[in-house]
C-alpha cells in the first residue's frame, strides 16, 4: 500500500537565484511553478510535470551562507542523458562524468554534472527509456 505521506520538494541554497532558475528551466527542462518571498529568503520552486519539485532558495536577510559545493547530490530520471549532458556543456557548466552505461543498474545511462553552484546532478536514464531501447535492439537484430 502506498503511504499517504511523502516528499514533495527538496529545497537548495543559491547565490543568484535568477541564474539558478534559467539552469534549472533552460538546462533540465523544469516548470517554475511559484515563487515565494518572505521576510529572509526568496524561493522558486520548479518541477517537471506532476513530479517532486526543487525549491531554489536564497537568503535575503544578509546573512552569511555557504551556496559552494555543498555536499549535495539531485538525481532526476530523464530519457536522454546525452542530450542534457550536450545542454550542461553549452550553458558552460561541468559534467563529471560523461554519460555511460553502468551493468549494476541494468546498463541504464547515467551522467554526472553541476549545477551553477556546484551541486551534483546525477542524470538516469529512466528505466521505461532503457527498456524500450533495450527492446528495439532486440526487435532490429
Amino acid at each position: 500500500m502506498r503511504s499517504p505521506d511523502f516528499l514533495t520538494a527538496v529545497g537548495i541554497g543559491v547565490a543568484d537565484l535568477d541564474r539558478s532558475t534559467r539552469y534549472y528551466e533552460q538546462v533540465l527542462g523544469m516548470t517554475k511553478i511559484r515563487t515565494f518571498e518572505v521576510e529572509y529568503m526568496d524561493e522558486v520552486m520548479l518541477a517537471h510535470e506532476g513530479r517532486n519539485a526543487v525549491v531554489l532558495m536564497h537568503y535575503t536577510d544578509g546573512s552569511v551562507r555557504n551556496y559552494r559545493d555543498n555536499p549535495v547530490k539531485l538525481v532526476f530520471y530523464v530519457t536522454d542523458p546525452g542530450a542534457i549532458a550536450a545542454k550542461v556543456k553549452a550553458a558552460g557548466f561541468e559534467v563529471t562524468r560523461e554519460p555511460a552505461p553502468i551493468e549494476s543498474l541494468g546498463g541504464a545511462v547515467v551522467c554526472l554534472a553541476k549545477d551553477p553552484d556546484g551541486y551534483v546532478i546525477e542524470l538516469i536514464q529512466n528505466p521505461a527509456t532503457t527498456e524500450a531501447v533495450k527492446a528495439e535492439a532486440g526487435a532490429s537484430a
